[in-house]
């Protein structure tokens, strides 16, 4: 019993522990973002543009390939049920609504989890072995504006740009399948989609592809500064960052797509 309760006990106080520096770490970066520009610090805008560079027009072509060939398989796999009821024309219907509220936003999220928030855990915490972040402090130069506010700025903008590419994308991996193996008519694949779509659609991807945004950037910057003991602690901490950010990604996408639910 003394042993269980132990590990309980230390486990609530470091997740507790663990939630303290990430609020910290957020109102960190918010007083960087907007509060010191107002107060003549600027920004590093320089930085901030090649970071949404890579978290975007460098994440393009995986996002837009593995989301083209999910679009392809949603609407052979839907296909199987509807061709027996004469139903083809709703793989439109199926393939739209998925791309937009659910599967673009994850997907492009995922997938920029591996290459982007592994990338900035794995850059901050060989800077923190590195003793790289130290000597930024002894110039003057605050780590959370220098290394933190760049890469926040160009993750939020740049994901939600990737999920409408992405959902694009996912619709014409469906339309390519359902027009030229399923054989449904092209001018009734698009006018099925354009009726079924709304906009509450898109904004239900939107809103998702920004909190998804939020979660890869500040678990990688977390992580990043969590690292200790050299190379192995780089490695464990860039591995923890991406499977912390899939679970994260996963309850996010459970709240809000409850949310939209009942709205």
């Amino acid at each position: 019993m003394t042993l269980f309760f132990g590990y309980v006990g230390r486990t609530t106080l470091n997740s507790l522990f663990s939630f303290a520096l990430v609020c910290q770490l957020m109102l960190d970066t918010l007083n960087w973002l907007f509060l010191q520009p107002l107060l003549g610090k600027g920004l590093r805008w320089r930085s901030a543009i090649e970071q949404f560079v890579e978290f975007g027009a460098r994440s393009m072509p995986i996002v837009g390939l593995i989301t083209f060939l999910v679009g392809a398989i949603i609407a052979l796999q839907s296909a199987y049920t509807l061709e027996q009821w004469g139903a083809t024309r709703f793989i439109a219907d199926l393939v739209g609504i998925s791309a937009l509220r659910e599967l673009a936003p994850l997907m492009a999220a995922i997938l920029v989890t591996g290459r982007n928030g592994s990338a900035i855990a794995a850059e901050i915490g060989t800077m923190k072995v590195a003793e790289e972040i130290d000597a930024l402090e002894v110039m003057g130069l605050n780590p959370v504006k220098f290394l933190v506010v760049p890469k926040f700025l160009a993750m939020v903008l740049a994901l939600p740009c990737i999920t409408v590419l992405a959902m694009f994308i996912m619709i014409a991996g469906g339309f390519f399948v359902s027009v030229f193996v399923i054989d449904v008519d092209a001018a009734v694949y698009i006018e099925q989609t354009m009726g079924a779509l709304k906009g509450k659609d898109l904004l239900t991807g939107m809103v998702k592809s920004f909190f998804f945004a939020l979660v890869i950037c500040w678990v990688g910057i977390y992580r990043g500064f969590q690292v200790e003991g050299g190379a192995e602690g780089v490695g464990r901490q860039t591995t923890s960052s991406v499977v912390t950010s899939i679970f994260l990604i996963i309850i996010a996408d459970l709240v809000w797509t409850i949310l939209f639910y009942f709205l």
